[in-house]
């Protein structure tokens, strides 16, 4: 059976590479498919980073953690939730089983006949993007949360600055956020 793992991945982190290894382990032999969601988007704080970059994380990752049976496919946005299943079903590998932490994502699944689950969270307090995304526009060492090949890769395209410049600015009237 194969399966389809959606997400944004912004940027890939430790919590990602534990969900794939869990799916994974249950099913050796078998491809997980992780779809990089809203493909399109990039260069602003909720999806920094181009699709190029998401599946060039993820493939660093997954290569360096020995993960096998995965396939990358970037999925933009369709914004008709009444289409979308179809949509992903025509720009990925064919899956039975669908993983998501989207409640919109599993019921519409759900909904088209597909098998569905959202695997518990891997220390979710500690890995989200949005943690990630905060840290690096701070300048703090991003290491303990993504994988190190992710870490290494989010140097060479210099995330760093990237959010700097993307991080929400206080409106006004409001104390700015500590930098």
């Amino acid at each position: 059976m194969s399966g389809l793992f959606v997400g944004r991945f912004q940027p890939f982190h430790r919590g990602h590479l534990e969900l794939v290894r869990t799916v994974t382990a249950r099913a050796p032999g078998e491809r997980l498919v992780l779809a990089v969601g809203s493909a399109e988007q990039s260069y602003t704080w909720e999806n920094p980073f181009t699709a190029g970059e998401r599946i060039e994380m993820i493939g660093r990752a997954l290569e360096e953690a020995r993960v096998e049976g995965t396939t990358i496919v970037p999925v933009p946005d369709l914004r008709r939730h009444a289409l979308w299943v179809r949509y992903v079903e025509g720009m990925v590998p064919k899956f039975e089983h669908v993983y998501s932490h989207n409640p919109l994502t599993l019921l519409l699944f759900r909904q088209a006949g597909y098998a569905t689950e959202s695997p518990p969270l891997y220390r979710r307090a500690t890995y989200e993007g949005a943690k990630v995304r905060e840290a690096l526009a701070r300048g703090r060492d991003v290491g303990p949360l993504v994988p190190p090949a992710v870490a290494g890769f989010l140097k060479e395209i210099g995330a760093r600055d990237r959010l700097k410049v993307l991080r929400p600015r206080p409106a006004r009237g409001e104390a700015p956020a500590e930098r």
